[in-house]
């Protein structure tokens, strides 16, 4: 648990005790009381967002419902510690790709406990992922990602190691180790889950499936995965040299690997944030597919300009109020374009001038009055 302050202790037990629910059921007055009471420490522990707040005019004084919580961009990781522990407290770091936009800066998620953090990711996985996987039971977990023992700042890698960890059966794996593919590996893994007929789950980045499938290509290799198999990819469909639509990807998969596209499951996250979003396919398969939100977060499309909210199903900027980040901030604005979609919203690309606007209101805001 955090440390030894009590109104943190308070809020992270709070968020662990939701996520460990069995029923996902939205509670807006429960999650405004914990909304409210988390912007309040925030606002009162970490002095750069406290200084963006008072810029705005909110302040706990001011703000009565978490849609008024002030989001800061996600540009902001890149230029400060964006805290709400004392900074010499953190023992966790993790740090973004560094591919998006134009800057070479990498922002960073600084934690001082994985609680909260691992229970979130922990009951969105089992619910986008694993939704039909018994209690106790396990799955071939394997991943085109590198472990954290190589990765130690990669939350993606954190991620497939924890719930490797939970779920994972014995023979559970990385199939991408030093920055390459591990081609034998995968081939002999996809051949013993062709064989065996048991579950298995094959996650990694869109462009590691590009790898994947490139290989089976050059080697004349298509598989006949058992139907309880399932794709779990995290995006990222634009290459160093070429981009491969999500459409082609999965009709890939299907080709090569034998899973429908009604089995591939996108999964929506950031370094930044402590939750993760989930495609429905698994989770509610008669759906349109669309992200779910876990209780404990909200989204809302909001206006790139004024950050009010959009009409439904209007094109804006996805805005993530996230429970789970209880040591940094927990409304943030994100640099990706979405809709609204029922129940839940789609994520519809980047926005191209995110980098430039999030760096530029982290200098001003954030950093102008951070004088001595």
């Amino acid at each position: 648990m955090s440390g030894a302050d009590p109104a943190r202790a308070q809020l992270d037990a709070a968020v662990i005790a939701w996520t460990r629910e069995p029923h996902w059921t939205r509670d807006e007055g429960r999650f405004d009381a914990l909304a409210l009471a988390l912007f309040a420490f925030q606002f009162a522990h970490c002095a750069p967002y406290r200084r963006f707040c008072e810029a705005r005019g909110r302040t706990p004084s001011e703000v009565r419902t978490w849609q008024e919580i002030p989001a800061v961009p996600t540009g902001a990781f890149k230029e400060l510690s964006l805290t709400s522990f004392p900074r010499e407290r953190a023992s966790y770091v993790f740090r973004t790709s560094g591919t998006t936009g134009s800057g070479a800066g990498r922002g960073a998620l600084l934690l001082d406990t994985l609680d909260v953090y691992e229970a979130s990711l922990r009951a969105s996985f089992a619910r986008g992922v694993l939704p039909d996987l018994a209690a106790g039971s396990q799955i071939s977990l394997q991943v085109l990602a590198p472990s954290t023992a190589e990765v130690s700042d990669s939350s993606l890698s954190h991620m497939f190691d924890t719930v490797m960890r939970d779920a994972g059966s014995p023979d559970s794996g990385h199939w991408v180790a030093r920055g390459s593919l591990d081609a034998p590996r995968a081939l002999r893994a996809l051949e013993a889950a062709e064989r065996s007929g048991g579950p298995i789950a094959i996650c990694g980045t869109a462009f590691a499936f590009v790898h994947l499938l490139e290989e089976l290509d050059t080697c004349g290799r298509r598989y006949a995965l058992p139907r309880s198999a399932r794709v779990m990819e995290t995006g990222g469909f634009k290459g160093r040299s070429r981009a491969v639509s999500r459409d082609e990807l999965y009709a890939w998969i299907e080709d090569r690997l034998g899973v429908p596209s009604a089995r591939i499951v996108n999964q929506y996250g950031m370094t930044e944030l402590g939750s993760q979003f989930y495609d429905s396919v698994l989770d509610v398969p008669s759906a349109p597919r669309r992200k779910l939100a876990p209780p404990w977060t909200r989204v809302r499309i909001v206006d790139p300009n004024s950050g009010a909210p959009v009409a439904n199903g209007e094109l804006g900027r996805i805005a993530v109020l996230d429970l789970a980040n209880t040591g940094s901030v927990c409304a943030l604005e994100t640099g990706d374009l979405g809709r609204a979609h029922g129940d839940g919203f789609e994520v519809i690309g980047r926005d191209p001038d995110a980098e430039e606007r999030g760096c530029s209101i982290a200098a001003d805001a954030l950093l102008a009055d951070a004088r001595p």
